[in-house]
């Protein structure tokens, strides 16, 4: 994997997470435990192994980020989509944790109050991940 590809494995790890996160509360209204215990917790994974390829590219690339080359009202939805996407995920790093413990332990009154606040970020987060994807390297990539 070369660093060009970086940006592409972190869009389809946020793709998975997505994907993952609706099978989970899928599988949570069905009420099939089992399943939804495992579609979260590969979310978990496919989130954890995009931040590992993000703090990957941002420290190869010394931190620099990749400028938006699309046209002046794109940029402003790229932009309303990517802060808020960076807010939410900052939150992401402190409700996914906590919601998963009280799940593991068994604390199901506690882990249903936080998957309701986490869940729609936690989903929120993801999918915009991969817009964000598609803003900077498919629709206006740089140089093209």
């Amino acid at each position: 994997m070369n660093i060009d590809s970086i940006p592409t494995f972190n869009a389809v790890c946020n793709a998975i997470a997505t994907v993952l996160l609706l099978a989970g509360f899928v599988f949570i209204q069905r009420r099939d435990e089992r399943r939804h215990r495992l579609a979260m917790l590969s979310a978990g994974a496919a989130s954890l192994l995009f931040l590992a390829g993000y703090l990957t590219h941002k420290a190869l690339l010394g931190g620099v980020h990749t400028p938006f080359a699309g046209p002046p009202l794109a940029r402003n939805v790229y932009l309303f989509i990517l802060v808020s996407h960076s807010i939410l995920a900052a939150a992401i790093a402190v409700l996914v944790p906590r919601t998963f413990y009280l799940g593991l332990r068994g604390d199901r009154e506690r882990h249903r109050r936080w998957a309701r606040l986490t869940f729609p970020i936690w989903l929120y987060v993801s999918a915009t991940g991969v817009l964000i994807y598609l803003f900077l390297y498919a629709w206006w990539p740089r140089g093209a």
